[in-house]
């Protein structure tokens, strides 16, 4: 029996990561019949037969998983960020901070082009909302150490507004990855997508990057649909604040006694993400529960 990481699926086959190498495998029928076929990233248990033949007998539990795309157990969602060409809107940013909340994964921004635009303001944003923000600059190295110190020994995933230097982080981090820039920036790049199955790239130091059609723009229906309810909770820095308003089921829109609009007039919550918790409220209130 061997144990490994799914790191490519394609064509009904999964390619196995395994202490003894690469393992391509057939899953056991019983996965399509209670529908929980394997997925990328799934930590599994392989059987090998006289013919060298790999098959997937057992997946063990997954930490989360997304729809689209098909990948399972991320333990990190780098978010590359810019304030100079182009300048990263911040919405898309904590839209992204709540998938990565509900999938109990970190974010990790990671904030490139300072060699050009220092992006103080995002920098104090996040790091008073409670995120790890690093400081990068593809050009001259800077924060790529941090960066690679960051993601060591996990499971990540890059995503971001077209035109941030997320290809050329990459490179930075693993020239031996072999991709051009306009591949990477195409596969992992808010523009045209070419990969059309979702694979991970190992890094060495068991450290693997998710690279898939799906990432470059994260959309909340990659997800469950969150309850308007819920939603409060994955903004961290609301959480201080969520049992001290005046009534149980605040909002936390216009109710008298809101703790939490309190504290953005006191200045102890940002105002930018108050208002994409507003946007994102909204959102979530067009959906009714009986469409599910």
């Amino acid at each position: 029996m061997r144990e490994g990481i799914i790191v490519k699926a394609l064509s009904g086959f999964y390619y196995v990561r395994t202490a003894e190498g690469l393992l391509e495998c057939k899953a056991r029928g019983r996965f399509r019949l209670d529908g929980t076929s394997p997925l990328v990233g799934d930590r599994v248990r392989c059987s090998v037969d006289s013919a060298g033949r790999g098959r997937i007998d057992s997946v063990e539990k997954r930490k989360n998983f997304f729809i689209r795309p098909a990948v399972a157990n991320i333990d990190a969602l780098v978010f590359v960020a810019a304030n100079v060409n182009p300048v990263t809107d911040p919405f898309l940013i904590d839209r992204v901070s709540v998938i990565a909340e509900e999938a109990g994964c970190e974010l990790i921004l990671c904030v490139n082009k300072t060699d050009l635009d220092p992006g103080e303001e995002l920098e104090r944003l996040y790091r008073a909302a409670g995120y790890p923000v690093i400081l990068t600059s593809a050009d001259t190295g800077r924060g790529i150490e941090e960066l690679r110190d960051a993601i060591r020994g996990r499971v990540c995933a890059f995503t971001g507004n077209s035109g941030v230097g997320k290809s050329s982080l990459l490179n930075c981090l693993s020239p031996n990855l072999g991709l051009k820039t306009a591949e990477v920036s195409e596969k992992l790049g808010r523009g045209k997508h070419t990969t059309r199955h979702v694979e991970l790239f190992d890094l060495g130091e068991d450290t693997f990057l998710a690279d898939t059609p799906g990432y470059a723009s994260f959309e909340l229906e990659m997800m469950k649909i969150i309850p308007k309810e819920e939603l409060a909770a994955d903004f961290r820095e609301f959480r201080p604040y969520l049992n001290e308003c005046r009534f149980l089921d605040c909002a936390h829109r216009k109710e008298p006694g809101c703790a939490v609009t309190e504290a953005v007039r006191e200045g102890k919550i940002a105002p930018s993400r108050y208002r994409s918790y507003e946007r994102l409220y909204e959102l979530s209130a067009q959906h009714k529960s009986w469409e599910d």
